[in-house]
């Protein structure tokens, strides 16, 4: 089944589909009568519109959870399989990629909070020699600059070796595994992108530096900080860091890829096993939509961090046009929406899978959506969606999430 015929195949029996929405959760103080529950339920028709849509562009399913002061509400589109035509649940996991970045940052600003580190300290304190060579110099580079992308370091999954890994060669290199400091020498192999300081872009290295300094600082794993500083706190049960192993946790549905191909005869292929580790703290964990949810808003709501870290999470730098009307912080993007309303978000890509994580100041509005496909949709359109209330334009099928105005913030 090539990408045509998994768009025609969407856009007939699944589009049509009824989508299964309801709210599943209300605080007991909100009344219980049917007309305001139809009135919650009405609140997200936008956000099964901007669901449905997304089949449109051959994606085969979408999974989305919203919380806010009316309750919880879970969506699905599509299916998870298109094999078995099993529908999305909710207690799906699914892999999260760049989302990954902010439970490395809060490990990181917890640290400071401790008085381990700070986020002024140079790259060369902590990991003496690693960030050398063709121009990259360590002792000029912060950590703050590693977790706001202004470091200047090269992205190493940009390299054209890697690339061929990731893509046309990723059937054949899925299950290799890949050490932090061999990322971190693919990336060194090039000149930087600007000096320190002087420019912003989009480098998954930094976040593996990210890593190697908490792992540095704390002494132990970073996977390990990441369990005991936010997974069990925040009751994340569904979250995992899988290492190296390929394998997903049931239950899960099938994550289709199509390694990057821009043919639209590719035909998409499971992707759901592989091993992550050429991810690591940049992009490897798994996860649910309740969970992040549960994460943004303990983490947006200020429950992390103490002020003066939540501050600094919540400090931005200018994107300087790759995320247009975006600002960066530290592992979160600050993105206006139309409608005034501004959210702190994060999105992933990873072979078979895009995911979305926003929350509203304080974290009193979240909501999480995943695509099991990797060729289409549109972020951008599910967020203004659920935030604003906006249906989705009638061409907003058509985008990729590269042309989207939200662009992913991919591993890949």
């Amino acid at each position: 089944m090539n990408v045509r015929t998994v768009r025609r195949a969407v856009t007939g029996a699944l589009a049509t589909a009824a989508m299964t929405a309801a709210v599943l959760t209300v605080p007991a103080a909100a009344a219980t009568a049917d007309g305001d529950a139809a009135g919650r339920h009405d609140r997200h028709s936008a956000t099964r519109s901007a669901m449905e849509a997304q089949l449109r562009t051959g994606i085969p399913g979408v999974l989305g959870q919203a919380r806010d002061a009316g309750g919880t509400w879970q969506g699905s589109a599509g299916v998870a399989d298109l094999g078995t035509g099993r529908p999305r649940l909710p207690q799906d996991r699914f892999r999260i990629g760049s989302v990954s970045k902010v439970f490395t940052s809060v490990v990181l600003l917890q640290l400071e909070a401790e008085g381990r580190l700070s986020l002024d300290d140079s790259v060369e304190r902590w990991l003496p020699g690693v960030v050398r060579g063709n121009g990259h110099d360590g002792r000029k580079i912060t950590v703050r600059q590693l977790l706001n992308h202004t470091s200047g370091v090269y992205n190493y999954t940009a390299d054209p070796g890697f690339q061929k890994l990731l893509g046309p060669g990723f059937r054949e290199h899925r299950f290799e595994t890949h050490t932090p400091a061999e990322l971190v020498k693919t990336a060194m192999a090039h000149a930087p992108d600007f000096r320190p300081g002087e420019g912003w872009n989009y480098s998954n290295t930094n976040y593996i530096l990210a890593g190697m300094v908490v792992e540095k600082v704390s002494g132990h794993a970073y996977a390990t900080e990441i369990e005991r500083r936010v997974i069990r706190p925040v009751g994340l049960r569904g979250t995992t860091l899988p290492g190296t192993s390929p394998k997903m946790p049931d239950p899960h549905g099938t994550a289709y890829t199509t390694a990057g191909s821009e043919d639209p005869d590719t035909k998409p292929f499971d992707a759901t096993e592989l091993n992550p580790s050429w991810g690591w703290a940049a992009g490897e964990i798994i996860s649910t939509t309740g969970d992040l949810n549960r994460f943004y808003g303990a983490l947006i709501g200020g429950k992390l961090l103490p002020a003066a870290q939540q501050r600094e999470l919540q400090t931005t730098v200018s994107t300087r046009g790759q995320m247009p009307g975006a600002r960066y912080g530290l592992g979160v993007a600050e993105i206006p929406l139309s409608c005034g309303v501004t959210v702190w978000s994060h999105t992933g890509g990873i072979h078979g899978s895009v995911s979305l994580a926003a929350a509203t100041a304080g974290g009193k509005h979240t909501a999480a959506f995943n695509l099991n496909g990797d060729w289409g949709g549109d972020l951008t359109a599910l967020t203004e969606a659920e935030f604003c209330g906006k249906a989705p334009a009638a061409d907003s099928a058509a985008r990729t999430p590269e042309r989207s105005p939200q662009k992913v913030m991919t591993l890949r």
